[in-house]
Formats: C-alpha cells, structure tokens, sequence
C-alpha cells in the first residue's frame, strides 16, 4: 500500500465518496421536499464509508480502477444508510443517536423515516443499473454484481439476519443462532460489497471465491468488535447510543462468551482473512490494512 495506512485509505475513500455521492441523489428541494430531505440528512450526518470503500479497494486488489465502479461503490452507502435508517426506528432497535445527530425517524417522523430507508435502497438500484460512469465495465458484470447485491440483501440474507435477531431478544440462544444473527445481519452486506468489488475489476473466479473467503471473515469480526464497543466503547466517538444491546437483552458475543474470548475470537477471524489473500500481490494491501484496522477500532 506505499506506507498508506488503513485509516488514510478510508479517509481518501470516504472523501471521494462524499465528494460524488449527492450527485445521484435528486436535489435536496425537489418535490416532495421532506422524503429528499430525509434522505439526504442520514446520508449526509457523517460515517466511515466503510463499505463503499471495500467495493473498490476489493477492485484495485484485482486490478481494477476505483473510478470506474465509483457509482456501484455509492450506491452500496446508500444501502447501508437505509439498514440503518430502519433499525433506529421504534418498532426494532428504538435509537435515538445515530453518528452523533439524532436518528432519521426523530427529526422526521416514524413515517417519512420508513420511507426515506426504502427511497435510499431503491435509488441504490437505480444508480446500479444504469451504468452510468462505469461504462468501461462490461454490462454482464454490472448485471451480475446487481444480482449478488441483492441476493445478500433479502430474506435469505441480511433481512433474515435482522428477523432472527429480533425473534431472539431476551431468549438464551445457542452460539450457532448467534452466529447466523451476525453473519446474516451484518456479514452478507460486508462480503457482498467486497465480491461485488471483485466481480466489477474483472476478478478470476478464483480470486472471486478468496475474496468471499476474506469478507465472511471480516464481516462476522466486525460485527464482534460491533459488539464488543457497545460494552466498551465511547458514545461521543461511537456516535450512536452505548449499551443498547445489553438494555434491550440482544444476543451479543461478549453476552455469550464475555469480552476477552470475543475479542481473540475477532483476532482469530482477521488472521484467516488475511490468509484468504496469500495469492493476491501488493494491490491487496489496502483490503489487508483494514482487515488489521477492523480489530483495533474504537469506533
């Protein structure tokens, strides 16, 4: 990575992302004024831009340019800042700080929240497809990428992750229910970001597969890390409300198997990752520099 660390890498990325992002949104005062508004103040309140950045750093490992799959990359934000629209809503994890501002459906309402979620994630699909500023990608793999966005995002993926999270609340689970919680909730959109990364650079199916290998890994160790600073961590850092998961009885790994086995479970989950890419060369290095970083966040 040329002496880049981990958090420059993010930073750039998250800077570029911001830089370009409101470029495919509607305008901010095009009619209805409140469901753009809504949109806009979710996507605009701040984040690491964590996973738009996967999509191209998994891009580059392939060879691949972060220009030319930039609107995929901003269209997975604007996924995830609908996830996390509605997971601050009442009926699920009743939030009121998200990065520091007050949640969506605090501001505007429970209805225009909902709303705004399902608006980002169609709008996702919109700038997906289109293609435009990706023309020198071929349309079968922007179709393909497409599809494997999808796939992670239903019933079947992060939808039916957040189901057996909420069905589990105040239950004593087992550590394979667990485990399928975070994988699905958290984990599927991780490794789609990064697959979908790959497949748009033109990635080899083998290089496909090591890149899903590494982003189960990273996915499933963020979210412990996740949970481990909703113990530990700072609420002015995090920017969303601490010990929420202990108050609402959700099943979390400090809650399974307490702090300090999480942590090396974490630990373990990285070096795994990170053996996923023995087979890419130096161009694979930011997506190693953040695997490392994943385990020393504190927020």
């Amino acid at each position: 990575m040329s002496g880049l660390s981990a958090s420059k890498y993010l930073l750039e990325g998250k800077k570029l992302i911001d830089e370009r992002m409101l470029n495919f949104l509607p305008q901010g005062k095009a009619y209805p004024v409140s469901i753009h508004e809504a949109m806009r103040y979710s996507l605009l309140a701040g984040g690491k831009r964590l996973r738009p950045v996967l999509v191209m750093a998994a891009a580059e490992a392939v060879g691949g340019n972060r220009h030319s799959i930039l609107p995929f990359a901003i269209a997975a934000e604007l996924i995830h800042t609908y996830t996390l629209i509605h997971d601050d809503l009442p009926a699920l994890d009743n939030d009121d700080l998200r990065r520091g501002k007050p949640t969506n459906h605090k501001v505007f309402g429970e209805a225009v929240a909902i709303l705004a979620g399902d608006a980002l994630l169609t709008q996702a699909f919109v700038i997906m497809t289109r293609a435009a500023g990706m023309e020198t990608v071929p349309p079968e793999l922007i179709l393909r990428a497409t599809h494997e966005m999808a796939g992670a995002l239903g019933s079947t993926g992060m939808i039916g992750g957040q189901v057996v999270d909420l069905e589990s609340e105040g239950k004593k689970i087992n550590p394979e229910t667990l485990e399928y919680i975070h994988i699905y909730k958290t984990g599927f959109l991780i490794r789609a970001c990064i697959r979908c990364g790959g497949i748009l650079g033109q990635a080899t199916e083998e290089q496909v597969s090591s890149l899903s290998r590494f982003g189960s890994h990273i996915g499933l160790a963020f979210q412990i890390i996740d949970d481990i600073l909703d113990v530990t961590g700072d609420q002015e850092k995090l920017g969303k409300d601490i010990g929420s998961d202990l108050n609402k009885d959700k099943a979390t790994y400090p809650a399974l198997y307490g702090l300090e086995e999480s942590r090396s479970k974490a630990e373990d989950l990285i070096k795994e990752s990170l053996d996923c890419l023995k087979k890419f060369d130096n161009r694979a290095d930011p997506l190693r520099e953040i695997a490392r970083f994943f385990v020393q966040r504190t927020f």
